[in-house]
């Protein structure tokens, strides 16, 4: 049974992991590591890392000093690996997305997969409404695998699943919200919904030298 969890995670998923995890072993001591950094001062040989939803990538260094698998949960299928999954599936269009575990590995989203939670994308999702729900996923993924992880020492088994597809980037999401005056409208539909709909990452376009923000009404 592991004595030791560090959740490298956001602030506000982090007290709900812990108590989560606490329920089912009392005895664990839980820390939280907002950051890569944080990890790496926290974790100790034997010690259960968990990444959840978070873009931070744990040095090899400290993956190999914890001598056991770290495990880390993507909000997005196997068939989506790389950052901003959700932006890309609704701006393809796919007809299924979810949240998958992964073993953590030195290069993203390489890991053995060990979970998978898939759903139906509802038609005409945009990327904050596929992310909400790559969310819940992500959620309902971690309390499976939870109860194993607070009371085993023994790693997650492997699922016969494999990372497949490209893994997308910050600098294509970047170069995909520029959009031009002369577009065919199925393109900027496809553009809105995949990276229009976030207000802090609006899609923009260049005119007459000057860089002008799109603010969809």
């Amino acid at each position: 049974m592991p004595e030791h969890v560090v959740l490298l995670t956001g602030g506000r998923e982090a007290p709900h992991l812990s108590r989560f995890l606490a329920t089912h072993n009392p005895a664990l001591r839980i820390d939280h590591a907002p950051t890569r950094a944080d990890a790496g001062a926290l974790c100790r040989e034997g010690t259960l890392l968990i990444a959840f939803l978070t873009a931070e990538i744990v040095p090899r260094a400290v993956l190999d000093r914890l001598g056991r698998p770290a495990y880390n949960f993507h909000p997005g299928p196997p068939t989506c690996p790389g950052r901003y999954p959700e932006s890309f599936a609704a701006y393809r269009g796919d007809a299924r997305f979810g949240a998958t575990a992964h073993e953590m590995a030195p290069r993203v989203d390489e890991g053995p997969v060990v979970g998978v939670e898939l759903f139906d994308v509802p038609p005409d999702t945009d990327q904050l409404g596929l992310g909400d729900l790559a969310y819940q996923a992500s959620v309902r993924l971690f309390g499976r695998l939870g109860p194993f992880l607070a009371t085993s020492d023994a790693p997650l088994p492997h699922l016969p699943v494999s990372w497949t597809g490209r893994k997308t980037t910050s600098a294509e999401y970047e170069a995909l919200r520029e959009v031009t005056p002369d577009m065919p409208e199925e393109e900027f539909a496809r553009r809105l919904r995949g990276f229009g709909a976030n207000a802090g990452t609006p899609l923009f376009l260049r005119l007459h030298g000057r860089r002008f923000v799109l603010v969809p009404d």
